[in-house]
């Protein structure tokens, strides 16, 4: 296991938030790469996508490399216009060992008694300085 591969599995053991983080990130950038290698395997280029999809090359790149946020309906396009069609699966989330399982001690409006809910963050406003306030 290469220096990097093992810095990201004993960050992810330290840190629950990167772990998602990593996790979803790592998931956006595959749906750009299965985009493009559906794309290049059809032998077609992003301008020939684009052209197809009505767009311009610049949002088929902006597609492949930056998948976040893509609507469903702009897969199903894009999965067509390469002859292909798109199947989407809804799978259990992997947990790391280290992330806490959601807690039970939640308050429920009319379920006999109650337990305390978890205190959540307080948000605060920062100004343009990068200032409290």
């Amino acid at each position: 296991m290469s220096d990097l591969k093992k810095y990201i599995e004993e960050r992810k053991k330290r840190d629950p938030e990167f772990a998602y983080e990593f996790d979803e990130g790592y998931e956006q950038f595959k749906i750009g790469m299965m985009i493009r290698e559906a794309r290049e395997s059809a032998g077609m280029s992003q301008e020939e996508l684009a052209k197809r999809l009505q767009t311009k090359k610049t949002a088929i790149s902006r597609i492949e490399n930056h998948a976040e946020d893509i609507k469903l309906s702009t897969l199903e396009r894009v999965a067509s216009s390469l002859g292909k069609r798109l199947k989407v699966s809804i799978v259990p989330i992997e947990r790391h060992k280290s992330i806490a399982k959601p807690s039970s001690n939640i308050q429920v409006p009319g379920r006999g008694t109650s337990r305390p809910a978890k205190k959540r963050a307080k948000s605060v406003a920062y100004n343009k300085a990068g200032e409290k306030g």
